[in-house]
């Protein structure tokens, strides 16, 4: 007899707020090829909107679109996606800088 598995919830915006974030505002570890974020490729662009997992590049009804770094989880995955073409730069923050992690 198999047993039905109750799917778990994981509220994944309160696990990333209770996560410290130490800003370098004077050295953006991620930048993007434009300052005028309309001017990006929508194919490109919308690739950072789905696979952020801190959800940093938004895109919103009305076709506007923002980017923030400084709730940078560090995983890399829009440098993966996106190294090459709209991403223009990507490294890790200085030491004492970006996340660190907190567990609940």
């Amino acid at each position: 007899m198999m047993r039905k598995l109750k799917p778990i919830t994981v509220n994944v915006e309160a696990l990333i707020s209770a996560n410290k974030y130490n800003v370098d505002e004077s050295n953006k570890h991620i930048e993007l090829a434009a300052e005028d974020l309309s001017t990006l490729p929508a194919e490109e662009f919308g690739k950072l909107v789905r696979v952020c997992p801190a959800a940093l590049y938004k895109e919103r009804d009305d076709g506007s679109r923002s980017f923030d770094y400084a709730g940078c989880l560090e995983c890399g995955t829009c440098r993966i996606a996106c190294e090459g073409t709209i991403l223009k730069k990507w490294e890790s923050p200085q030491p004492g800088m970006g996340v660190m992690y907190r567990f609940g």
